[in-house]
């Protein structure tokens, strides 16, 4: 359908639709509480979707970049760039009065809420759209929730994935035709409140900041019965390297996001869940890796790569496809 069609199709337009969007894209160097924003980019919509203009900053985090390896920005890239608090003012007249479109739109309003909290400003964001949550009301046929999977359902092509300023023009052009669908079927749009951070402190915050834990402390679950891994182990997590479908992947501790979701998305992903370490553990993933757990205890003495639940959740934006596809017959041991 080309652009002009569609425009013709999506009347009449729901009078209770927003009038304006703004869809956002922003890369960190991780995504605990105390990481930063190192470069953001906006594409303002009107009413019908249509791209209005563009705006895109790289931000000096004041810290590493983190995972270099997925948004590409050393910290020699990021040394000349502007302070957030330098660059607040132009994004906040690209938010105000406008609805904030994002793919996992819980996370980048929670980082820009942060960076506009620790600058002392308010930030103009009152409602936010997650696109993820759209494709669900729209019952988009998505084989996962990623972004490339949005984009090539409606034909958008990806240049550079995970350069803010491409994946904000993705997005943007891949919810121009989701916002339509949703006028033409009267689908409600999935708005949730934004309610800004009025104050922030840098002050350490224990236990670690960043993450709250998703069970009691020394709380015990059952493990969850889970289809066997179609994808053959391809050997352990190699460090600036992405991770490989089949890899086993064990959790330790708590995690920011809940366990059960997590190990969700890494089976969604292709990997395989292990409930213990061993010497086939492709990697464990923990917030404390100095903890005297059995876990990383075992890890440690195996070689098994540790990484942060931050460092693992990114690499899970870009998991490299398997080699091959061999599912093992079912074994009485998991591991």
């Amino acid at each position: 359908m080309t652009m002009l069609d569609d425009r013709q199709t999506a009347a009449p337009w729901p009078t209770a639709y927003p009038q304006g969007y703004a869809v956002v894209d922003v890369e960190t160097t991780g995504l605990a509480r105390d990481d930063r924003i190192v470069s953001a980019a906006v594409y303002r919509l009107d009413a019908l979707g249509n791209v209005e203009d563009h705006w895109y900053t790289l931000v000096n985090p004041e810290r590493d970049p983190g995972p270099v390896w997925i948004h590409g920005l050393t910290s020699e890239a990021l040394e000349g760039a502007p302070l957030f608090p330098e660059v607040a003012a132009q994004l906040s007249e690209r938010l105000d009065g406008r609805v904030l479109v994002a793919h996992n739109a819980a996370f980048d309003w929670s980082m820009l809420a942060r960076e506009y909290a620790r600058a002392a400003i308010t930030a103009p964001v009152r409602q936010r759209l997650c696109t993820i949550a759209l494709s669900k009301e729209l019952r988009l046929p998505l084989p996962n929730h990623k972004l490339e999977s949005l984009a090539a359902h409606f034909g958008v092509v990806q240049q550079r994935a995970h350069h803010a300023l491409d994946d904000a023009r993705v997005l943007a052009e891949a919810f121009r035709p989701s916002l339509h669908a949703a006028a033409r079927g009267g689908v409600r749009l999935p708005l949730l409140e934004c309610r800004p951070l009025t104050e922030w402190t840098d002050s350490p915050v224990a236990p670690r900041v960043g993450y709250q834990p998703s069970r009691g402390q020394g709380t015990w679950r059952a493990s969850r019965k889970r289809p066997a891994c179609p994808y053959p182990n391809p050997g352990r997590y190699e460090s600036d390297k992405p991770l490989m479908q089949g890899m086993r992947v064990a959790f330790s501790g708590d995690t920011s996001v809940d366990r059960e979701l997590l190990e969700d998305r890494a089976v969604e992903a292709g990997l395989h869940v292990a409930t213990s370490v061993s010497r086939l553990t492709s990697l464990l993933v923990t917030n404390d890796p100095d903890a005297a757990t059995s876990k990383t205890v075992k890890a440690k003495s195996f070689g098994t790569p540790i990484l942060e639940e931050s460092a693992f959740t990114h690499l899970l934006r870009d998991v490299a496809p398997a080699r091959s596809v061999a599912v093992p017959p079912p074994s009485p041991s998991s591991e």
